[in-house]
C-alpha cells in the first residue's frame, strides 16, 4: 500500500493521514504482535531504536481526531471497527479515553491543559 500510495494520503478533509489497508482495514503501518495484538510498526521502530522520531502526533492522538477552526480546536472521538478490542478492554478495565491518550494528550497541548482537561470531566 505504501508503495503504491506513498507514506501519506489525504483524507476526505483535506488533511494528511496515513494509508489504510483497503476501506475497511488497519493503517498501513500497522503490525500484529505474537499476541495478535494491533501496534504501530512507527512506533515499534521508535522503541526498538531503529529510528529517532516518534510517530506523527495525529497517530498518537488516535481514536482521537482534531478538526482546527479559527479560533479554536475540537477533538472528536473517530469510531472505527479495528478499534473495538481496545475499545472493549478499556471500557472492562475502566480506562476512558482522555486517560488512554494522556501521553498524546500531553504531548499535543501540555501538562497544565491536560491537568485542566481531566478537571473539567472529574469536576
Amino acid at each position: 500500500v505504501i508503495q503504491n500510495q506513498g507514506t501519506w494520503v489525504i483524507d476526505r478533509d483535506g488533511d494528511k493521514c496515513t494509508p489504510a489497508i483497503g476501506d475497511k482495514r488497519e493503517c498501513a503501518y500497522a503490525l500484529y504482535d505474537d499476541r495478535g495484538i494491533l501496534k504501530c510498526g512507527i512506533e515499534q521502530a521508535y522503541l526498538d531504536g531503529k529510528i529517532n522520531f516518534k510517530k506523527p502526533i495525529s497517530c498518537h492522538l488516535y481514536p482521537i481526531r482534531v478538526k482546527k477552526y479559527d479560533d479554536f480546536e475540537a477533538l472528536n472521538y473517530d469510531r472505527w471497527h479495528v478499534c473495538s478490542p481496545a475499545c472493549s478492554l478499556g471500557s472492562k478495565l475502566g480506562v476512558p479515553i482522555y486517560k488512554f491518550l494522556k501521553d498524546a494528550l500531553i504531548r499535543k497541548y501540555g501538562e497544565a491543559w491536560y491537568e485542566e482537561l481531566v478537571r473539567e470531566i472529574e469536576g
